[in-house]
């Protein structure tokens, strides 16, 4: 008769969640994150360097031109705008890509079968974060252009917050949720 091995909590492997197999849908979601993530980083790339070409290369004067039934109108775009949008994008763009970054590696985690690493809870809070900015910095650039076109625009109202500010808590809970699943796991590698 055998007598079964009994392991020590450090050498315990976590177990493998069931169904995180080639072709399930954290290998998919795991592809389509990758596939988000270059196609923002490579966003976030092309507007840096437009900024960085219409900040430093000497162009003529910007016109925008508004049609209308009886006619166009040619309105110069101050440089100082066109910088001001571009930056807005690379900044939007860049966050996106932070936030497709960490989701990746939360994902990566889930696929080895531990997503309630430690080290997810600050990846969550880190997402939460860039979302609060992104969102809070998208708002005011709204309300920016929508006072510089007088009119033309209508300002975003704090109305127009309430679901992303939503979103914002829903991370932050989740960031809590596994930070209490991480405490959890560790009590019971150390219990044999």
């Amino acid at each position: 008769m055998r007598v079964p091995k009994l392991r020590s909590a450090a050498s315990r492997t976590p177990a493998r969640l069931p169904g995180l197999t080639f072709g399930s849908v954290s290998s998919l979601l795991s592809v389509a994150l990758w596939a988000a993530f270059w196609i923002l980083a490579l966003l976030t790339l092309a507007t840096l360097i437009l900024f960085i070409v219409m900040a430093f290369v000497p162009m003529g004067p910007m016109g925008l031109t508004a049609t209308s039934d009886d006619g166009g109108t040619s309105v110069p775009v101050p440089r100082a705008y066109i910088l001001f949008g571009i930056g807005a994008f690379a900044g939007y763009f860049g966050g996106f890509t932070l936030i497709l970054r960490h989701l990746r590696r939360i994902v990566n985690t889930l696929r080895i079968g531990d997503p309630f690493e430690p080290a997810n809870t600050g990846r969550l809070r880190q997402i939460g974060i860039i979302l609060a900015v992104v969102t809070g910095g998208a708002w005011l650039g709204q309300s920016l252009v929508s006072r510089l076109v007088r009119g033309a625009l209508e300002a975003p109202g704090l109305f127009d917050l309430v679901t992303p500010a939503f979103s914002v808590l829903v991370v932050f809970v989740l960031a809590e949720v596994f930070k209490e699943g991480a405490r959890l796991r560790r009590e019971s590698e150390l219990t044999i």
